[in-house]
Parts: structure tokens; C-alpha cells; sequence
């Protein structure tokens, strides 16, 4: 169930660097974030696989020198786009229509409409706006891990220019929003993997508009 691998994933605090997650579950846990819906369809956001010791060694130093960073045996950043551009934007709705082999008049006036609004608007704002796009795909990432049983830490605890630079983002007008080790815990100098899970009460979390 996974309600109950939801109940049993937490922000492990220590992972065992002898333990490897296999190649068919960190596939698995890209692919369920590659079809994460996002607004308009246009997927603003990359995520870079790191799996080099060395570079994750430079994003650790630039993240508090957190160790899941290195002692997991995967790292996923998530960037998302800069701006919103002309030719980003049209590429999703070309790339929609090759797919589907047909062009739609209302979709067609949706693109329009998009490329009326977002281009016009100042870079800040386009970038915020594609970051919590971005975010969206954080939480599937972790759903997927949950369900895979391995362990996932988000983090935003980190220096995202300093990540830009590593990952060489900018020049491909992208920016760092959130990174998340994959690994196995080791339950051995974790203090919190036997913490009891504290989340407020349904009653008051949950609000019901009848």
C-alpha cells in the first residue's frame, strides 16, 4: 500500500555508501517524474543525474557538506528554466502536435495566448513560476522513491549559484531549485530514522466545503 511506504519514507539523515540503487528503480523514479503534469504542458524544468564522485563532492561542499549528498549513490537536481521564451514555448506545442499527428484550433489559440503573456514578463517572475512547476515533480520523486523503498532527502540547503556553476546551468538557461540524494539508510548514527512521524491531525489539516 502506499500509504504505508509514505508512513515508512522519511528525510534520512544517513545513508549507507556501500549500498547502490539499482538502474531500474532510479529509471523508474525519473520516468514517474517525466510524466508529472505540468501547467500548460510545458514541463519548464530539467533534472540532472549525478553519479559522479567528484562533482557531487563539489555540490556537497556547496550544500552544507550534508552527506547524504556523497554516501547516497545518486543525486537528482532538479533546475528549472530561467525564462519563459518564444522558442521554448513553441517547441512544446510542436512537439505535441508531431506526437499526436494533428494540429487543434483551440490549442492552437492556447499557444497564442501564452506567447501573448509569459515572453512579456520580467525573467524573475517566469523563473519562479517555472520552479514551482518543478516542485510539483519533487513530490512525485518522492512518492516514487516511497514506493520503491528507497530512501529520498530534498533539499533546498544548498548554494544554487555555486550548483549552476558546477552543473554548468546557466549556459543552458537553467537554475538550480532542489536536490535529492538516493540511497539506502543506515539506520547506525541516524538519529532520526527511529522518530515517531509527526504530522497535524486530519481534522486539522483537512477542511471539507459541503
Amino acid at each position: 500500500m502506499l500509504i504505508d511506504q509514505l508512513k515508512w519514507r522519511y528525510a534520512t539523515k544517513k545513508m549507507d555508501p556501500s549500498k547502490k540503487v539499482s538502474e531500474d528503480k532510479v529509471a523508474a523514479i525519473l520516468e514517474a517524474i517525466r510524466l508529472t503534469p505540468t501547467s500548460s504542458g510545458l514541463q519548464p524544468y530539467e533534472v540532472i543525474l549525478v553519479t559522479n564522485p567528484e562533482v557531487r563532492a563539489q555540490i556537497q561542499a556547496a550544500a552544507w557538506n550534508q552527506a547524504q549528498i556523497t554516501d547516497g549513490s545518486h543525486l537528482l537536481v532538479f533546475a528549472a528554466w530561467d525564462n519563459y521564451t518564444a522558442d521554448r514555448i513553441n517547441h512544446m506545442f510542436d512537439l505535441t502536435n508531431e506526437i499526436r499527428g494533428f494540429k487543434n484550433e483551440g490549442w492552437e489559440n492556447y499557444r497564442n495566448m501564452l506567447l501573448a503573456t509569459y515572453p512579456q514578463r520580467d525573467a524573475e517572475t517566469n523563473y519562479q513560476h517555472a520552479a514551482r512547476q518543478a516542485y510539483i515533480g519533487v513530490g512525485v520523486a518522492m512518492v516514487a522513491a516511497a514506493e520503491a523503498e528507497v530512501d529520498a532527502t530534498p533539499m533546498e540547503g544548498f548554494d544554487p549559484a555555486a550548483v549552476d556553476k558546477i552543473l554548468g546551468l546557466n549556459e543552458r538557461g537553467l537554475r538550480s531549485v532542489v536536490i535529492i540524494p538516493l540511497g539506502y539508510r543506515q539506520e547506525e548514527g541516524d538519529w532520526l530514522v527511529n522518530l515517531t512521524k509527526v504530522r497535524r491531525p486530519t481534522a486539522d489539516f483537512v477542511t471539507e466545503v459541503r
